[in-house]
Parts: C-alpha cells; structure tokens; sequence
C-alpha cells in the first residue's frame, strides 16, 4: 500500500517526543448491534427512524458493525502504528433506561475493546457522550432538564467502575455546542427539537453534567480527564460596527460559552443566556480542573451582521476562496492555527494542555478498478492541518496530540452514508474494510 506520487510536498516538521497520534469514532456512527445484549434505544435510534429525517433513509442499525468487527478495527489501527484511539461508550449500552445499575452485557463489550486496544499497545481514550441520549431521558426532558446532568455523573461512574484502571483519557462530552445548536436549536439533528436561543438550559445542563461527571470519574480513574468542544474561528466578512458586533456574538456563542465557565471566568454574554437557568454553587462545579482541554475543529465561520428582522443576531455566509470538501466546507489549515493561537492568548496559564480531539474531511471516495481507494485530498487536508499544528507549537500553544477524523468512513448522521471520512473505506453492503492511500500517509507521518 502506497500513497507516492499522490501528493508532493516538503517534509514534515518534526513532533516533540510523547507526541500523541490517534483516530476517532463514535458508538452509533459505527458500532451497529442497537439491539444487542440488551442495549436500549437512545435518540438516535428514534430520530433515524423518523420519516424525512436522514438524507438517504438509512439508519445506524447496523452502521459499520464495530460492535462484532471490533478486533479487526483494532488490527487496522496498530497497522497504522496509532499510540491512540478515541471512541465513545454507548450509554443507552451501560444503562439501557438511562438509570439505575449498569448492564453488564454492555460493559462486557467495552471491556473486550479495551483489553484488545492495550495488547496492541494503543491507549484507550474513552468519550462518555457523543450524543446518544438513552430516549427515556429524553421522554424525561432531555438536557433540558436538570436531572440529566445527575444522571450523565452516575453513568460516569458506572461506566469508570468497570473501566478506570485502563483508559488512559476520560473525555466527558463531544461538542456540546453542535449537540445544543442542532440537536435542540434548529432539529436537523436528534432530538430533533427547534427552540433556538431558549435551548441555553441545554448548555448549561450539560456542562453541570460534565463538572459533575468528573467528580465521578476522578473518585474512579486516576487518568486524565478532558472534555472534546467544537470551535470554528469567525472571519468578519464586512466592516461595519453592525458586522463586528454580529462576529462577537457568534465568537461568544460557539467558541466561549463553552469554554469560559470550564476556565472559571463564568459565562459570556452570549445570545440566549438565561441566568436564572444557573443555580447557587453551578459554576464552581462546572469549572472543575480539567487535564486536557479537546478541540475539534473543521473550519472558519464567515459572519456579518443580518438583515433587518432576522432572528439571529448574525448572519453566516460561505467563504470564498478556498477549496470544499464534499460537505462544502472551506479546507482551511489556517484557521485552526488561528485557532490554538485564539484559545492560547486568549485563557493564558488557565489553559490546559490542549489535544486536538477530532481533525478531518469528507470526499467522495471509491475503490478503483483495482480495489484501491486513492485520496488524495484527503492527504493534502491532513498534511495542511498538521503543519498549522506544528506551527501553533512553535508559536508556544501547548498541543499534546492529534486525532484524524475517522478511522472508518461511517453513519454521518443526518448525512446517512453519503458523507466518507474514514481513513478505511467501508463497502457498506458487505462491511469490507479497504484502507485508502491517506491511511498509508498517516501511518508513514506516525512511523517518523
């Protein structure tokens, strides 16, 4: 396997010693098996199989079917030579009612995951919430209501009982923004609700949860602890006062709100926030230490102020001049070393080491007349954003590790199977697993 001759570029930098290279999944994007050990339903399982909701109609039912392939994704990354692999604990597995005791069954798995990833000398770096709510919680309210964050600390510890004397990170949450703004905010995403600014209790819900879970998880582990937020830098497009203010208030929406009250400096004033919502005590909770602060990033967000009347106090337009991936993103390396230099300058000592959690792309991948699948863009992307990482280094952002967006190409959500990210090719119809010329690139980046 070999990506030669697909790219052509100048070495890369070296890394400092210990620096941590991985991938990353999560549970209903590829596991499959909903039904399985007695896995209760979450809300996903309940949005997917509503009429109009998923692009092409499909469900993760049965997805990339990690949960019996386990053993043989855990092969395809020590071919890669990864020191790491993030994935999330389905909690509809561990509490299929979303209380009570846990399931063993559903533990049982994650033990085996977890045991097969360290004899392959792979640390195991565990995400306890990639947005599958157990549905009775949400039948309940959701992360509209408070008990969820009560709940989210017990399934932590249930979860840590079983696992904390081998995960090497604990993750709490993946991008509670994503999951508040479409999730709850506009519904293109479970559970499908449309509330708009009144979906701050969702925020802060789940930041109690977070605080609280790592109260649990430090009484149980004494690994790390991190939680996995979204950022995208705002680029201004315009120059009026109007257009500076709509830019600040999205900067406050998507890359403080969930940031400043973690670093202890409270909330922003960001659009939507009901401080009634946050009782005595909260923020201290919230902003319990944490050892490592996770950043997806994709791309920059182009912003100016909006029309009269619009409910928004921004208005969010394409960027022009860069090249799109299949999702119609801008491919912009240099927004994510803006990005580290952002949070850097911005939190000083307060911020922890930072690993980037989630880095990747989509594209229309295909195996050839000869079953390879070349990618090409796919290296030129994760050869940009390594280098803007290096740099950020340099510049003296703490940056501890990089993890590709995704190992498989999988269930994208609202996307359904339209959308391939993975490093493996996934022949959906017969799960064979194809690894792609990027998969060849990261591996040589990591034998370096």
């Amino acid at each position: 396997m070999s990506w030669e001759g697909e790219l052509t570029t100048v070495p890369l930098p070296d890394f400092p010693a210990g620096f941590r290279w991985g991938v990353s999944t999560s549970a209903y994007q590829i596991e499959g098996a909903t039904g399985a050990d007695g896995r209760g339903p979450s809300i996903w399982d309940t949005f997917a199989h509503e009429p109009g909701r998923i692009v092409d109609g499909s469900t993760g039912d049965e997805a990339c079917d990690h949960y019996h392939r386990y053993a043989e994704d855990t092969a395809l990354m020590a071919g890669l030579g990864v020191s790491a692999y993030r994935f999330s604990v389905a909690w509809p597995r561990v509490q299929p009612g979303g209380a009570g005791p846990a399931d063993p069954d559903g533990l049982d798995f994650y033990d085996r995951l977890v045991d097969g990833l360290l004899d392959a000398g792979i640390d195991p770096v565990a995400t306890l919430y990639h947005w599958d709510l157990p549905q009775p919680l949400e039948d309940a309210g959701g992360w509209l209501n408070r008990d969820t964050a009560a709940r989210f600390a017990e399934y932590a510890d249930l979860t840590a009982a079983r696992l904390g004397d081998r995960v090497k990170l604990w993750i709490t949450l993946n991008e509670p923004f994503i999951h508040m703004t479409l999730g709850y905010g506009i519904g293109t995403h479970a559970p499908g609700r449309m509330l708009l600014f009144d979906s701050f209790p969702v925020a802060h819900h789940q930041l109690l949860g977070h605080g609280l879970a790592v109260a649990a998880l430090r009484a149980r582990s004494i690994s790390e602890v991190a939680i996995a937020n979204n950022y995208s830098p705002v680029r201004l497009v315009g120059d009026t006062d109007a257009d500076r203010a709509a830019a600040r208030a999205y900067d406050a929406l998507h890359n403080r709100l969930f940031t400043d009250p973690l670093l202890g400096r409270g909330y922003p004033d960001a659009p939507g926030l009901d401080p009634a919502v946050v009782r005595d005590g909260d923020l201290d909770v919230v902003a319990a230490p944490i050892d490592v602060l996770g950043v997806n990033y994709y791309n920059p967000t182009g912003i100016r102020a909006p029309e009269e009347g619009s409910p928004l106090p921004f208005e969010m337009v394409p960027l022009d001049g860069y090249p799109r991936t299949a999702f119609d993103w801008p491919v912009a390396p240099d927004g994510l070393r803006e990005l580290l230099g952002q949070l850097h300058d911005r939190y000083g000592d307060a911020l922890p080491p930072i690993q980037v959690t989630e880095s990747g792309c989509a594209y229309d991948d295909a195996p050839d007349a000869d079953g390879r699948v070349h990618d090409p863009e796919r290296i030129a992307y994760l050869d940009g954003h390594v280098r803007a990482v290096h740099e950020a280094i340099g510049a003296g952002v703490p940056v501890t590790g990089y993890f590709v967006w995704s190992l498989l190409d999988n269930w994208e959500w609202a996307e359904g199977f339209t959308k391939r990210f993975g490093l493996v090719h996934v022949d959906y119809p017969t799960q064979r697993r194809t690894p792609k010329s990027s998969y060849a690139w990261f591996r040589d980046l990591i034998r370096r």
